[in-house]
């Protein structure tokens, strides 16, 4: 049997990571500055977090949500004072998509409405609803289309208003990214994610912050929806908050009545899986990931602004998106191939994706800075 071919592949095969850094069966090492789509978020194979991992193993790795598991009562505390969400509720599932798919779902169980709007740019998931509210018509297939979900345009509050005075009756739920990272880290203004909240407020729809690659810390902020002040009625996450373990959950406001059946999974919540969230959040805290993604997003962009090729730095913390003003395709190539550096594209072809681990140094991050000097000025 061979692989279903669905992934352009680079011909490296990593078989060790620490830190910042993964080296290939061949020995060559390469620094980590997209962190495989933002789920790195507290370095490859942390001490604390490695340890925790291997002492599970030796008691309990699953069992099913049909017994207690103290784990994620434990999960759910830490994730919420650590967010600022201690009121909320905590679902857990095993992915981003599956997070959304479960905040569509029970947004529209709660208000008994059916149509969802989404936003140009974004990404949600592959899976039914996640891919039917994704802005990518290649990956949605025809089984996923429905009129059911309505598309309105990026930061466009007139189109958004316009929307809701002809829709606003059938409206479940909006979903949006705190910052739209596969889009190509566009940024939604304070006023137009105000005028969301106003809208699902007067409406009755769930507001959904999608806050799966822009969460956990990595826009200087435990979510980047909070620099605004927004208060959404459901978030959901995933990527860094297991640091490659796979785990997604959706935050849900208490208005939300759950039930026995509402909501299910198989092995989302496992023990596994708590253990790797709990360690991600235990190290976050104690040294300071939030301030850090901050500083060194800070670091990156004032040591890079003026290089030559670069028409403008999306950014916050460090969710990064260099604007080149061309094709950033060889640049990235250029990165990977002559300097050993890992970086990511996105859906907008000019824009180079920064997404390194929250616990970055200034030692890791000068590699890539001349790396992307040395790589721009021979253009």
């Amino acid at each position: 049997m061979n692989l279903f071919n669905v992934y352009p592949l680079f011909n490296i095969n990593p078989v060790k990571a620490q830190g910042s850094f993964l080296w290939d069966d061949k020995g060559e090492k390469y620094l980590d500055f997209y962190g495989g789509h933002a789920v790195i978020s507290i370095g490859h194979n942390h001490p604390h977090y490695q340890t925790q991992l291997k002492e599970q193993l030796e008691k309990i790795s699953f069992y099913s949500n049909s017994v207690q598991n103290e784990l994620q009562t434990e999960l759910a505390d830490k994730l919420g004072k650590l967010s600022g969400y201690e009121d909320y509720n905590l679902f857990l599932c095993n992915s981003g998509a599956e997070a959304n798919e479960n905040a569509l779902k029970l947004a529209s169980f709660h208000n008994g409405k059916s149509k969802v709007l989404y936003f140009s740019g974004s990404f949600h998931g592959r899976t039914s609803a996640a891919v039917s509210v994704t802005d990518n018509p290649k990956i949605v297939a025809a089984v996923n289309f429905s009129e059911r979900f309505i598309k309105s345009e990026w930061n466009d509050i007139q189109q958004l208003e316009e929307i809701f005075e002809t829709e606003g009756s059938e409206i479940s739920s909006v979903i949006i990214e705190g910052i739209q990272g596969v889009g190509g880290i566009m940024i939604p203004t304070a006023e137009f994610l105000s005028k969301i909240k106003e809208l699902c407020e007067r409406y009755d729809a769930a507001l959904i912050l999608d806050e799966v690659q822009s969460g956990y810390g990595r826009s200087g902020y435990f979510f980047a929806h909070q620099e605004f002040g927004i208060q959404p009625d459901m978030i959901t996450t995933a990527k860094g908050m297991g640091n490659g373990f796979p785990i997604g959950g959706v935050l849900i406001h208490p208005k939300f009545q759950a039930s026995n059946g509402l909501l299910g999974t198989t092995f989302g919540g496992n023990h596994l899986a708590c253990v790797a969230a709990i360690a991600v959040l235990d190290v976050m805290k104690k040294e300071g990931l939030i301030a850090n993604a901050q500083k060194m997003g800070d670091y990156i962009e004032n040591e890079i602004k003026d290089f030559p090729h670069i028409k403008s730095i999306r950014r916050k913390g460090l969710m990064i998106g260099v604007e080149l003003d061309q094709d950033c395709s060889e640049v990235r190539k250029s990165l990977l191939y002559d300097h050993h550096i890992f970086t990511g594209n996105s859906n907008d072809k000019s824009v180079l994706r920064i997404l390194p681990a929250l616990t970055i140094g200034k030692e890791e991050t000068d590699l890539f800075v001349g790396a992307l000097k040395e790589v721009l000025d021979k253009i």
